[in-house]
């Protein structure tokens, strides 16, 4: 006989779910979060991938045809350009060259990238801003990047340096700056001159293009097909097979084509950071499942005497079990539909808002609707998952629990299994942690296989984290007594939140535990950015430890005079004189030098792997990181060189994370250098522009120029190297880093839900006990207090077990990602994040506790819910 849908398991657990929509929402909020931040990531995808494709500039849009070399690599002269010009339905056809050259002048070395361009017309890919586009020969047009840094002007000259004919030797050859002209994004990118094909190409030396653009009339333009082929058995075809002919065995290509395959290859740079982000999403889910399968237990055990009461009429625990399940699914739909809702509105609002910002984004079309299925159908397998371990526990509720009262609180934290299951996976990754930290690599070593053991790590680290889910209720005790001790000096409320939390252990590490894991990846991710941001400086510093650097071009040595002349001018400042010499360290040739490693490049210290890099006192050495490797030494240990036949006996005062500046390997005082018996000359001179900017560089150029006279100077050789601001490498790897924190910071957005969550929840299943304090002659403010600081317990106890897990795997994972880097933990960011964990999880208990204040003392005696 069938019942009605009321009297049914599924129907009763419908219509409490109906009756107390509270509920739901406790259950749903981690999901909806998990969904809108999956979804999010499709939507920033979206953008970024239509941002790119409508702001790219690569081949011009008139372009409808592109002719590069074929397989013999052979360029295409002039004479087959002008067949090609010739073709039928052929409109424009320009060559295209890419070369460069150096610069010439006081002795500075620097480097012109050259390209060939009509400079105006529907194939240019430049703009004239000032001056004119070259129309003769002998003239460039520089891009803004070259104007900047070299100091151009319309009307300036500078002579190029292009390798003769026959290989042997150089020549100058002196150009004007006719204009200044601005190119793409890409094209700005460095210094660059540009002049019309044959001159540029007259200028180089060269007798072909490495590329030809042609536009056609808009019939012939059609006749190409994807893959760049004629489309047989058309006239319109013509064109395509003329030009074919006029280039045997050139690779002719539709511009669609090629517009296509560098917008894809734009796409796919940016698309990285996003694979990479999406590696990291898969944290904020699990962490959004944890605290989904918290809340479902909370939920159900405070609906145990409703269970049981089911149980008691007849319902089987498997009927119970498929009931709650459900009951899950649809919270998880319900939450995933409106994430993903959520995450597209916002993703339509974000175009227009950057826009205000002054930043051009461009939002896709329509909603991305198989991403948007699967999102939601995701959430709620999501939720059917965390929901399974509390159904299967609630369903097998005796049906006696209907005569008792709602369930007081938590039984006894773990068993035995769940111990033993947690040690195995501390032991797992204990191993596999070891196994690594052996083969770690030696500096420079160019042939480990870092991904293969970042993955290793990363699964050492994953079989860590279970060991902690685990084993995470026999954790809070401890680390709580150890923590709590002021609190119980605080009174009363104190008191309370400490045994709070303390008496429900299994509850406090669900919570703490996806804390936990928020603080551990956010602060492993802060450490090694601390770390190799830290290597990427000191790298600048060696790359480029002054401006300008003289060294001695025939001869071992330059004037003894010459650094103090080179002091005298306004212009230089950091003028530094050292000496360099060789040394032979166990049968292998190596140099000294006394270079002061504090006269680096000022602004951008070095870092010391072990040791300092303090003052350097006598018979002390600073060794380069491959000798150091090379010979098993540290800080404190003892080293011997030979100089000249004669030993040397030095102590390791520091080793670097690297190579030394100027390719020293071993650095020492100036007087022990002498002790050895090096000459007193130096061998090389450095100094920096006494003020920033091209136009400080120039004046500092000419003012080594005019110092250097001839060869009683040394016949000095400079090299001009770079200003050590932030390089390229640093900036992708801190917005690379900066994208990874925000999403790693959706992981702790999750677990602070979780834990204003489980406070809410808390507070309705401990009416009773919050009426009795009352009775007993607790304020309201004072019960306030407690929940607000059992809440900012949760923040206390995940940020201590998060940073003890993160701490040993950012050590490892920078030792594999480059074992030159030295370990920087950003002590002053990681108290701020776990300050601000602290205080973000104190604030989501602030409404809990409210309503945990205003329970009345008559609670206590009143009959159980």
């Amino acid at each position: 006989m069938s019942t009605p849908w009321r009297a049914t398991v599924l129907g009763s657990q419908v219509a409490e779910l109906l009756r107390r929509p509270g509920r739901f929402a406790a259950t749903g909020l981690s999901l909806l979060i998990a969904a809108f931040v999956v979804f999010g990531t499709v939507m920033a995808q979206q953008i970024i991938t239509a941002t790119v494709v409508e702001k790219f500039h690569g081949t011009p849009e008139a372009v409808s045809v592109v002719v590069t070399p074929g397989d013999d690599g052979e360029d295409i002269g002039e004479d087959r350009l002008r067949e090609i010009r010739r073709t039928p339905s052929v409109t424009e056809a320009v060559g295209r060259i890419d070369g460069g050259s150096p610069l010439d002048g006081s002795a500075v070395e620097r480097y012109l990238e050259l390209s060939a361009d009509p400079g105006s017309g529907a194939l240019a890919q430049v703009r004239l801003l000032e001056g004119t586009y070259p129309a003769g020969p002998g003239r460039l047009a520089m891009n803004t990047r070259a104007a900047r840094e070299y100091g151009l002007a319309p009307g300036s000259s500078l002579t190029l340096l292009r390798p003769e004919t026959d290989g042997d030797g150089t020549r100058r050859v002196t150009v004007e700056v006719s204009g200044i002209v601005r190119g793409t994004d890409t094209n700005d990118a460095r210094p660059t001159g540009y002049a019309p094909g044959p001159q540029l190409a007259e200028l180089l030396g060269v007798s072909g293009y490495s590329r030809i653009d042609i536009r056609t009339d808009t019939a012939s333009a059609g006749s190409f097909g994807s893959a760049g082929s004629a489309v047989s058995g058309s006239a319109s075809a013509d064109p395509a097979e003329r030009i074919r002919q006029a280039v045997p065995g050139a690779l002719v290509r539709s511009g669609n084509e090629v517009r296509d395959q560098e917008a894809r290859e734009a796409v796919t740079e940016a698309k990285d950071v996003l694979e990479l982000v999406t590696v990291f999403l898969t944290v904020a889910v699990g962490a959004a499942a944890l605290v989904a399968t918290s809340t479902f237990r909370i939920v159900f055990a405070r609906r145990v005497r409703q269970l049981a009461l089911l149980r008691a009429i007849g319902a089987s625990p498997r009927r119970l079990a498929a009931a709650l399940v459900a009951e899950g699914a649809v919270v998880g739909l319900l939450a995933g539909a409106t994430g993903v809702l959520a995450a597209w509105g916002c993703g339509q609002l974000v175009p227009p808002l950057a826009r205000r910002l002054g930043h051009e984004l461009f939002a896709p079309s329509g909603l991305p609707l198989t991403e948007a299925v699967l999102t939601v159908a995701g959430t709620g397998l999501l939720a059917v998952l965390a929901v399974l371990a509390p159904s299967l526990s609630a369903s097998r509720v005796s049906p006696l629990e209907a005569l008792r009262g709602a369930a007081a609180g938590e039984g006894t934290a773990s068993g035995v299994g769940r111990t033993l299951l947690g040690l195995l996976c501390a032991a797992g990754a204990a191993f596999l942690a070891r196994q690594q930290y052996v083969g770690l690599p030696r500096p420079g070593d160019t042939e480990y296989d870092r991904f293969a053991a970042l993955t290793l790590v990363v699964l050492s680290g994953g079989l860590a984290f279970l060991a902690l889910i685990a084993l995470g209720p026999r954790l809070v005790r401890p680390v709580l007594s150890a923590v709590a001790v002021p609190l119980r000096r605080t009174g009363a409320a104190g008191r309370l939140a400490v045994a709070g939390v303390g008496g429900a252990p299994g509850r406090a590490a669900s919570v703490s535990v996806v804390v936990a894991l928020g603080v551990c990846l956010v602060g492993s991710t802060l450490t090694c950015l601390a770390s190799l941001s830290a290597y990427e400086r000191y790298r600048q510093a060696v790359a480029a430890p002054a401006d300008f650097s003289l060294y001695a071009r025939d001869t071992t040595s330059l004037d003894r005079s010459l650094a103090a002349d080179l002091a005298s001018h306004p212009e230089l400042t950091d003028v530094t004189a050292f000496r360099t010499a060789e040394v032979v360290e166990s049968t292998r040739g190596a140099t000294v030098s006394d270079l002061d490693l504090d006269t680096v490049r000022s602004g951008v210290s070095l870092t010391a792997r072990t040791g300092s890099l303090g003052v350097l006192e006598p018979a002390h050495v600073v060794v380069d990181a491959d000798h150091a490797h090379r010979l098993g030494v540290r800080a404190g240990d003892r080293v011997t060189l030979e100089f000249e036949g004669r030993p040397v006996h030095l102590t390791v005062a520091a080793t670097l994370p690297g190579a030394g500046p100027y390719g020293g390997n071993f650095f020492v005082t100036a007087a022990d250098l002498t002790r050895m018996g090096a000459d007193a000359a130096p061998t090389m001179v450095t100094a920096n522009a006494s003020q920033d900017g091209a136009q400080g560089r120039i004046r500092a150029q000419r003012a080594i120029t005019d110092t250097l006279t001839g060869p009683e100077r040394g016949d000095g050789r400079v090299m001009a190297e770079e200003p050590a601001g932030p390089a390229e490498g640093s900036d992708d790897l801190r917005t690379m880093a900066t994208t990874v924190i925000m999403v790693l910071g959706l992981t702790v957005l999750v677990a602070v839900a979780g834990v204003a969550t489980t406070a809410s929840l808390t507070v309705v299943e401990r009416r009773r006990e919050f009426g009795l304090l009352r009775a007993l002659g607790l304020s309201g403010a004072a019960v306030h207090r407690m929940v607000t600081v059992e809440c900012a317990l949760y923040g206390v106890l995940g940020g201590i077990l998060g940073l003890a897990l993160g701490m040993p795997y950012s050590w490892l994972v920078v030792r594999v990602a480059e074992a030159s880097a030295p370990f920087s933990v950003p002590a002053g960011e990681l108290a701020a994040v776990f300050t601000a964990l602290v205080l973000v999880t104190a604030a989501a208990g602030m409404v809990p506790a409210l309503r945990a204040s205003r329970t009345p003392p008559t609670v206590a005696v009143a009959r159980s819910e």
